[in-house]
């Protein structure tokens, strides 16, 4: 064998082994590009999925705090609703005149001086256009005078020096009391729940 023939096999041998080093080569390029672009379709993937989540939370906390947002205007409008018919109800008391106004005066001061012995000194305060009505009623009443005015829709506040006792039956109170006892069934009357 000669020399040039052992030159050309040597070269052989490295054309083989550069074209099976170039074959792996490209392999492996084609094996990381396939990878890579199935990583990338995963994260494209992954991502879509993490917007298309927060989208729907996004829209999910929107539509909540409209809901919220509706539910306190809800309750808004008919508190002031309640707030009316409140005000309308202290305007007809206010207004009450007449014998319905004496009924109601002295039944409320007859439930009050139940509250006090009958040797009493009572003192009986009423609203300001109340005072001759009052006055009237308390003529039935032995140790009762009026000692002036208390603002307030109607009705009587009495009291006693003896025996320290205040009982405050105006028109005020007893629309509280009836108002915070009846409340529920004139929001479900007035709003139809």
């Amino acid at each position: 064998m000669s020399l040039d023939n052992v030159v050309e096999d040597i070269r052989d041998e490295a054309r083989a082994r550069a074209e099976e080093i170039r074959e792996d080569g490209e392999q492996r390029a084609e094996e990381i590009i396939e990878e890579a672009e199935t990583d990338a379709e995963e994260l494209l993937e992954s991502r879509k999925t993490d917007v298309e989540r927060q989208v729907e939370q996004e829209r999910e906390q929107a539509l909540s705090s409209a809901k919220l947002e509706a539910k306190q205007k809800r309750l808004e409008a008919r508190r002031d609703v309640l707030e009316d018919v409140r005000g309308q109800v202290e305007e007809e008391l206010a207004a009450l005149s007449g014998d319905r106004r004496e009924t109601l005066t002295r039944s409320l001061l007859d439930e009050a001086a139940d509250e006090f012995d009958d040797d009493a000194d009572v003192v009986v305060y009423g609203r300001e256009s109340d005072q001759s009505l009052i006055e009237d009623i308390l003529e039935e009443h032995d140790g009762y005078e009026f000692g002036g005015t208390y603002e307030c829709l109607g009705g009587v506040v009495v009291e006693s020096q003896q025996s320290r006792v205040r009982v405050n039956n105006t028109f005020d109170s007893v629309l509280e009391g009836v108002w915070e006892d009846n409340l529920k069934e004139v929001s479900s009357r007035l709003f139809d729940q």
